[in-house]
């Protein structure tokens, strides 16, 4: 795992997976299937693994906490970010923080808390959790109500907020009011689009957000890289050609379960097994499971081409 000091540029350079989480039938965690699914997903050129929603962090007790962390340090690369979630609760975060304060990670995200939040709340609430973990937080905003713009640009003014993960969902992601009113305070350097793949092309070339965060790219990795790298050089037409074949699966994510989907799907793809998903969640229903099957493995074939090509060039 990489341990040196996290730069605004870094967030620029790869696209963020945000991996489902393996676990045995008694909900243990698979050290082995999770580091099959992260040595793929690297060998795409993905170099950040934010371990959040996805892999269902807001039901992990804090008694497991301390092994996942050393699970995911011992698993990834030593040139790949790992970016542990931690909360949503106030409570879950004070002691998570100090299990943080422990080890070599240098941010963690604060998952979304719905209600019983106020701007001012979270200001003192998040400001502490950094004096306890020692270490800046990356804050998932996934609405207005949580904090107010000031409030959030004075966070990441401090050092409070090293990074923004943005998935304020609009039926225009470029009609976003209070996006372009956080630009005009936070460096878009330090925003990264937390929504997959669907809002990415606008994000970016509109906003100019630094990257995105990929739930299909963690089985489309050699994929999803070239997706940032068009959208970077300003290809356009090959940007939208690669993006094309990530909506089938992240259609069935929207219409389903972004969470319950992809775990699924991972599974599916044979990449790694997944196993159970921890309580309160479950699998997807057994209806969608052909769909998703028939998505997971399109989105594999794809992936194929640029993973070939990429063989070819080493």
């Amino acid at each position: 795992m990489k341990i040196s000091p996290i730069h605004d540029s870094e967030f620029a350079a790869t696209v963020m997976a945000v991996p489902p989480l393996a676990r045995r039938a008694d909900y243990t965690l698979d050290a082995a299937e999770n580091l099959k699914l992260i040595r793929h997903i690297e060998a795409g050129g993905v170099r950040t693994l934010l371990y959040g929603g996805n892999a269902n962090l807001y039901h992990v007790a804090v008694s497991e906490y301390r092994e996942l962390l050393d699970i995911l340090a011992a698993s990834a690369g030593p040139d790949t970010r790992v970016i542990p979630a931690i909360g949503p609760d106030y409570g879950k975060m004070v002691d998570q923080a100090r299990i943080l304060a422990q080890t070599s990670y240098r941010t963690a995200m604060v998952l979304p808390l719905a209600g019983f939040t106020t701007s001012e709340g979270v200001e003192a609430g998040l400001t502490r959790i950094v004096d306890a973990a020692g270490i800046p937080l990356t804050l998932y905003i996934k609405s207005e109500d949580y904090v107010d713009v000031e409030t959030l640009a004075r966070l990441v003014d401090r050092g409070t907020l090293i990074a923004v993960k943005y998935a304020i969902v609009r039926d225009n992601p470029a009609d976003d009011a209070y996006l372009r009113r956080l630009l005009q305070s936070v460096p878009a350097a330090k925003v990264v689009s937390g929504m997959g793949e669907r809002p990415a092309l606008v994000h970016l070339r509109e906003f100019g957000l630094a990257a995105w965060t990929t739930g299909s790219g963690c089985i489309a990795s050699h994929a999803v890289t070239a997706l940032l790298h068009a959208v970077k050089a300003g290809s356009m037409s090959e940007a939208q050609r690669i993006y094309d074949a990530f909506m089938p699966l992240e259609t069935l994510r929207d219409d389903i379960s972004l969470i319950r989907v992809l775990h699924d799907a991972v599974t599916f793809s044979k990449i790694a097994d997944m196993g159970p998903m921890l309580p309160l969640l479950s699998s997807s229903p057994l209806e969608h499971h052909a769909n998703i099957d028939q998505a997971t493995q399109a989105l594999l074939a794809f992936e194929k081409q640029f993973a070939g090509a990429a063989a070819t060039v080493r």
